[in-house]
């Protein structure tokens, strides 16, 4: 002890030695005034001068008096600080960091808990050390007043946090309403257990420290692989406690995995899942057998792959593994060339049982991304990042699953990838608290077809999906074990339902895929031909596939009027909203332009009818295609919420069209007597309400087509499915508090036969198609996004 006050002594001695006098701070101080006030004088006046602007040296002046009483103010604030009792600043710099630890790092839940805790803390303190009783009324009222305050917001936020969510305003589910014309796929449920018997068997090092399935008790021993190349950061306190838990550095990654496979000669398709980033001493590919179960049983070798050891531990708080994506999709390929291996070796039990033509890759989150790099690099001779590594797999991967992905967490090159002539599919939730923007339609728009050969694409979003029930080892806590009661669940679906979404479309998926059935593929198209396996719930679905010629994909050029086709050609009438642009996500942008179109109707109700010479339109002139019965119209709408009458204010406001304010002021005079009876008697509050409880319906418009004979159909969005409103979602209880909610333009592809429209008019040409018209005389006002139109074969 008195060694430790010693050194404390000769550290402040130090101190005191270096530390700058009065003099030198007072003039460092005031060189700090000057020439920032010259410069800042100095900025102004430029600023003013090119601007010809008086009025900006004014703003000049309001900024300079809002620093300045800024500076007084957080002065006034560390003077206050500076007379606080010594425990109270050490509780305040202590217990903050620790509140924000704790409450998952939400400042709102934060705060209610600093205030709380203080005033019932400060309370009881008083009647524990019979302080109270000394008091005047006046604080025994204040300090009485406050322990009420601090219980009520107590309950508040054990009765906030109990329960498992709370309700948000409903939303229609656009295809439920049309699901009676849908006709359903009439085969046996992908979801059910097939005619094979499983078996179930594990690779690995044999040398694995806490998992004797992947040690001693392993089935077949791999060898290691050295992941240096493409791991970054294996180094410090990570690094270390990495090696330490493991037993091995990136030098020596082992190869392990689970496999259920048929019984029987084969040879069998073979599909391999890797999981996602999530506790590494928590084993994340357990969380598939229920996928590896199914999958074996319909004649699918299915291997979940361990790389546990890529993922995040507690001592990457000094910086872990970056983006490390590319590491696990060049460990997937490593394992495909162990089976390749296998499949050729005469002694082992998996010669010629593998079909090396018909692989597929199957990832959830972080693993989700890592599938696509693992095609990409698939191809390439070459790492990317680093030549002098080769790669040249070259194996036959002929589909991709992404479960809930990440995307542009690794970049090939600085730039993201682009894979050609490989099936996809991915599927999301709106529930997601990890990954909370549509990370998969990236991939999506990133797939491109250039052979003849069957490929096809499919974007799923599910309501009510989260992240981590589609493993069941994650459940439905999308953050860390303390955030649980934070998550608002109440719009979750239960984890065999969402599970079970995700058997139906991936088992049909890969049947598709790799066996050539093509018995399942309208489902991704349209999960109402499949409502016998899945669980009630809105799915909205992108589709694509090598029979798509595009009138417009919008990503040609930056002329509204022109499409894909140098014979496009776009008009409009009516309209309020027309422009393209670059199609954001919460995170990011989605990589393809579309089309925004909206009209608004002004005084028109739901209903109503729609005069002619208001109604908006968005018309395409093209040359005819050649197109027959097998063919289809197909477009991917998306609803934006943003305003309809966009120029209804501002600078249109003086420019509205004469004829228009002659007919608002004829509809306002004819019902001037009811509106201002129903303003008289209006309850805002209960108004609010209704809405709240009240969902929008859908959106919907007619579909003209006619030939160069003159002919004319006319049918509408709603014959497949009228449009599906933007689903708002709070993941978050606390959004509660704030009356935020979140929301994403999340598309669907829209398909008709030319064969069923063709049933309305039997002398129709199909083959001379030339024009088309979205009349939007169904619903008052909207706008919609439109991408990807053009013709592709019926499913």
């Amino acid at each position: 002890m008195k060694k430790l006050k010693q050194l404390k002594k000769w550290f402040y001695k130090i101190l005191a030695k270096v530390t700058p006098g009065k003099t030198s701070t007072r003039g460092a101080a005031i060189a700090l005034l000057i020439v920032s006030a010259i410069l800042y004088t100095i900025a102004a006046i430029t600023s003013v001068t090119k601007s010809k602007d008086p009025w900006f040296l004014l703003f000049f002046a309001v900024f300079v008096i809002i620093i300045v009483i800024s500076a007084y103010f957080f002065l006034w604030i560390l003077k206050k600080y500076n007379r606080m009792p010594k425990i109270l600043k050490l509780a305040l710099l202590i217990a903050i960091p620790l509140l924000f630890a704790a409450l998952a790092f939400e400042g709102i839940y934060v705060f209610f808990a600093f205030c709380i805790i203080s005033l019932i803390g400060g309370v009881i303190a008083l009647f524990t050390t019979n302080v109270f009783s000394s008091l005047s009324k006046v604080k025994k009222g204040i300090a009485l007043l406050c322990l009420l305050v601090g219980i009520i917001g107590l309950a508040s936020v054990i009765n906030g946090l109990l329960p498992r969510g709370f309700d948000i305003k409903p939303v229609l589910n656009a295809a439920a309403l049309h699901k009676s014309a849908v006709q359903r796929i009439e085969a046996p449920s992908p979801a059910a257990r097939g005619d094979y018997t499983v078996k179930k068997i594990t690779y690995g090092s044999g040398k694995d420290k806490h998992r004797p399935e992947f040690g001693k008790d392993v089935t077949f021993t791999t060898k290691a692989v050295s992941g240096v190349p493409f791991l970054d950061n294996w180094e410090g306190l990570s690094g270390w406690y990495r090696e330490h838990f493991w037993g091995f550095d990136d030098k020596e990654l082992p190869l392990n995995g689970y496999v259920w496979y048929p019984e029987g000669e084969g040879p069998f398709p073979l599909a391999l899942i890797v999981h996602g980033n999530h506790l590494m001493s928590d084993f994340s590919d357990v969380g598939y057998e229920y996928l590896g179960e199914l999958l074996a049983s319909r004649g699918i070798i299915t291997v979940s792959v361990d790389q546990n050891f890529l993922n995040g531990s507690w001592a990457d708080v000094t910086g872990g593994l970056d983006e490390e994506n590319d590491a696990r999709g060049w460990m997937l390929l490593e394992h495909l060339r162990v089976w390749h291996d296998w499949n050729k070796t005469e002694d082992h039990p998996f010669y010629q049982k593998i079909d090396t033509t018909s692989i597929a890759l199957m990832g959830h989150s972080r693993g989700g991304e890592a599938v696509g790099h693992a095609a990409f690099m698939n191809t390439l001779p070459y790492y990317s990042d680093d030549a002098s590594t080769p790669l040249d797999y070259n194996f036959n991967i002929k589909s991709i699953v992404a479960i809930a992905p990440v995307d542009g967490q690794y970049q090939p090159g600085n730039a993201p990838n682009e894979l050609k002539d490989v099936s996809y599919l991915t599927i999301h939730g709106s529930q997601d608290g990890d990954v909370t923007s549509f990370a998969g339609s990236k991939q999506y728009e990133r797939i491109t077809f250039s052979d003849s050969t069957s490929h096809f694409k499919s974007a799923v979003y599910v309501q009510g999906a989260n992240h981590g029930q589609f493993n069941t080892s994650w459940g439905e806590n999308d953050t860390s074990d303390a955030s649980t009661s934070f998550l608002n669940n109440k719009q979750l679906l239960s984890g065999e339902e969402q599970r079970q979404i995700a058997r139906v479309y991936i088992s049909a998926f890969l049947e598709t895929t790799l066996t050539k059935k093509m018995t399942y593929k309208p489902l991704f198209l349209d999960a109402r031909t499949a409502a016998d396996w899945l669980p009630e719930t809105i799915y909205l679905s992108q589709y694509e596939d090598s029979s798509f010629t595009p009138l417009a994909t919008y990503d040609e050029d930056f002329n509204v009027t022109t499409g894909t086709k140098d014979s496009t050609t776009i008009k409009s009438t009516n309209v309020t909203v027309w422009r393209e642009q670059e199609i954001s996500l919460k995170w990011g942008e989605k990589g393809s332009r579309a089309a925004y179109i909206g009209w608004h109707y002004k005084d028109i109700e739901e209903g109503d009818p729609i005069p002619d010479s208001l109604v908006a339109t968005y018309k395409y002139t093209f040359k005819p295609e050649p197109l027959d019965s097998t063919m289809a119209l197909t477009f991917t709408l998306a609803e934006s919420t943003e305003s309809t009458n966009p120029k209804s204010s501002g600078k249109w406001k003086d420019n509205e069209d004469e004829d228009d304010l002659e007919t608002e002021t004829e509809t306002k005079t004819e019902d001037a007597t009811q509106n201002e009876l129903e303003n008289e008697n209006e309850d805002e509050t209960d108004d609010k309400k209704l809405e709240d409880d009240i969902p929008d319906a859908p959106i919907d418009f007619s579909i003209i087509i006619s030939n160069s004979d003159g002919q004319k159909v006319t049918f509408y969005l709603s014959d497949f499915s009228a449009l599906q409103r933007e689903i708002e979602v709070r993941i978050w209880k606390s959004q509660f508090i704030t009356d935020d909610s979140d929301s994403e333009n999340i598309f669907q592809t829209f398909m008709f036969p030319f064969a069923e429209i063709q049933e309305r008019n039997p002398d129709f040409d199909i083959s001379s198609i030339n024009h088309l018209v979205f009349r939007f005389d169904k619903t008052p006002e909207g706008v919609i996004i439109i991408d990807n139109l053009g013709f592709m074969k019926t499913l």
